[in-house]
C-alpha cells in the first residue's frame, strides 16, 4: 500500500471517515422510520381523511387561486431590503476597519438600490390600487 500524497486528504481521515459514517446513519435511521411508519400504519381510507385539513374549518371552493402581482412584489422588495439589511449591519460591524475605501462602496450600494426603488416606484410598482385594478379586468 502506496502512502498519500503530502497534500492529498485520505477518505479515513478522522473527520471525513465521522461524517460519512455519521450520515449513512442517518440515512439508515432515516429510512427504517420511513418503512416502519408505512408498513405499522393504518390504511383505512375515508372521505374524511381525505379532504384538505384547514384548522378545523371546512374548505369551500377552490383551494388554487391566482394571487395578485403585489403580493409577488412585496415578496421580492422584503427579498431586496432584507439583503441590504444584512450588508449594511455587516458594513456597520468593520466599519472601523474597511476606512474610507468601505465607506464609498456602501454608498454606492445604497445608491445602487435606491435608484432601483425609484424605478420601480416610476412604473408604478407600488401602486396597489392599480394593480388590484389591472388584476380584476
Amino acid at each position: 500500500m502506496q502512502p498519500a500524497a503530502a497534500g492529498a486528504m485520505s477518505p479515513f481521515h478522522a473527520g471525513v471517515f465521522s461524517l460519512v459514517v455519521f450520515t449513512v446513519l442517518v440515512m439508515l435511521f432515516i429510512a427504517s422510520q420511513l418503512f416502519l411508519a408505512a408498513w405499522l400504519g393504518e390504511k383505512k381510507k375515508s372521505p374524511e381523511k381525505s379532504r384538505p385539513y384547514e384548522c378545523g374549518i371546512i374548505p369551500t371552493g377552490s383551494a388554487s387561486f391566482r394571487y395578485p402581482v403585489p403580493f409577488y412584489l412585496v415578496a421580492i422588495f422584503f427579498l431586496i431590503f432584507d439583503v441590504e439589511g444584512a450588508f449594511i449591519l455587516t458594513w456597520a460591524v468593520v466599519y472601523r476597519e474597511v476606512g474610507l475605501a468601505g465607506y464609498a462602496q456602501m454608498s454606492f450600494f445604497i445608491l445602487l438600490l435606491l435608484a432601483g426603488l425609484f424605478y420601480i416606484w416610476k412604473q408604478g410598482g407600488l401602486d396597489w390600487k392599480e394593480a388590484y385594478n389591472r388584476a380584476d379586468s
